[in-house]
């Protein structure tokens, strides 16, 4: 059992490797990753020419606590996450990112989390 979780642990690993390289990530424009667990969705915007997070937000805030708690499903409260964090890239002068699923399937919480960010007038 032990042998099957570490196969799809380096494969999930290969998978990230080879999106960040088709991803060209030292661009001209920051990379928005996504990172998703059992229960939070957590994304930041990383320059990396200089090594930075510009601008992060998770399902985790303390400032996003009510509104999270209100949300239906772990799809809502990734929606939420999307326009908080659309909002700080616009706050930010940021209006066109990369868009880095970090070997996620670009389905269900993750695609709900970029059309927020989409809705939010930032280009992918």
């Amino acid at each position: 059992m032990a042998e099957k979780k570490l196969t799809k642990k380096i494969n999930w690993a290969k998978k990230r490797k080879r999106i960040k390289s088709k991803l060209g990530v030292r661009g001209a424009h920051p990379r928005l990753v996504v990172y998703r667990s059992n229960l939070h969705i957590y994304a930041q915007v990383i320059d990396d020419n200089e090594n930075k997070t510009l601008v992060s937000s998770s399902s985790n805030d303390k400032l996003l606590a009510n509104s999270i708690e209100k949300a239906n499903g772990k799809i809502e409260a990734s929606t939420i996450v999307g326009k908080d964090l659309g909002a700080k890239l616009k706050s930010g002068k940021i209006d066109k990112i990369v868009f880095d699923r970090n070997g996620y399937k670009y389905h269900g919480r993750v695609k709900a989390l970029a059309d927020a960010v989409r809705e939010a007038g930032i280009q992918f």
